[in-house]
């Protein structure tokens, strides 16, 4: 992206930390589309700070990505707070957004030197899904509303959701749901057609699918707390950190005008439109700080 003299001067969180310093920093993302858009938004907002910017995409799951980071393979890569609890601490995924986040900081800077910057609006967390009929005719809006109706309804999950404590486990122990049929589907988008074609009632799926708000879909309030909060931020290697003075400034920013209808936007264009992720980014970038 090119930025005016004049744009780049009345934005601090542009400017390199030095007169003529260039950090060299690599980016990272895990294997999917959310974390290729937002890693390219890490990356872009970096290089227009003035740093020179080497991406590592398409690292595979979460212990490659956090494998990278420990190894110094990588400096930075987006993740999520109920991510970072329950598969990497192991710790009971519970709490509310802000003591999840206090509590991967507190086990991430003591066990691995690593630190959790630039909270986004993001929280990309499990959501179970009805067509907007659905919720009409059965008086639906929160979880505990579904388990009155759940013992006639069909629900449509991954695999993994029979048996992970926050999935079936987890909706029979907090809500005593039990549904009518369960049907498994690996691929998302093969839950998303079971819903629109009425093989299932009900959909798990995430928060920022683009899938929701071009269905018209409504996500159930999860209103006793069953899932943590999966709000996405950077995670940093600390001497990164602590070697980039400033860094987390223009990280900040591009966080902040994130949030789950964004996400879902931009992870439409991409997924749907069939845009390249870098492009993607380019435009939502632009149009915050025109050339």
């Amino acid at each position: 992206m090119t930025f005016t003299r004049r744009a780049s001067l009345s934005l601090p969180w542009l400017l390199p930390t030095a007169a003529g310093a260039s950090p060299r920093l690599r980016v990272g993302s895990k294997n999917f589309t959310e974390q290729l858009i937002v890693g390219e938004l890490y990356a872009q907002t970096l290089e227009a700070w003035g740093a020179t910017v080497e991406r590592r995409f398409n690292l595979g799951g979460t212990a490659i990505a956090q494998s990278a980071l420990l190894s110094g393979e990588i400096d930075l890569y987006p993740e999520y707070t109920g991510t970072g609890l329950g598969v990497v601490l192991q710790e009971p995924p519970e709490g509310t957004p802000d003591g999840v986040l206090a509590k991967v900081r507190a086990g991430y800077t003591a066990r691995f030197d690593l630190d959790w910057i630039a909270p986004s609006g993001i929280d990309n967390g499990n959501a179970l899904l009805v067509t907007a009929a659905t919720a009409r005719r059965l008086n639906l809006a929160t979880l505990s509303d579904l388990a009155r109706e759940a013992p006639k309804l069909t629900l449509a999950a991954g695999n993994e959701f029979a048996d992970r404590a926050d999935g079936l486990p987890g909706l029979r122990r907090v809500y005593g749901m039990q549904f009518r049929r369960f049907r498994q589907f690996a691929a998302l988008g093969l839950r998303y057609a079971a819903l629109a074609h009425g093989q299932a009632d009900v959909v798990n799926a995430y928060a920022t699918d683009w899938q929701i708000a071009v269905g018209g879909y409504t996500s159930l309030h999860d209103d006793r707390g069953l899932w943590p909060a999966y709000q996405l931020c950077a995670v940093i290697r600390g001497a990164t950190l602590r070697d980039t003075p400033g860094i987390e400034a223009p990280l900040a920013a591009v966080s902040q005008r994130l949030d789950n209808a964004v996400m879902q936007r931009l992870n439409r264009e991409v997924d749907q439109d069939g845009d390249e992720p870098r492009e993607v980014t380019r435009r939502f970038l632009a149009a915050r700080n025109p050339t």
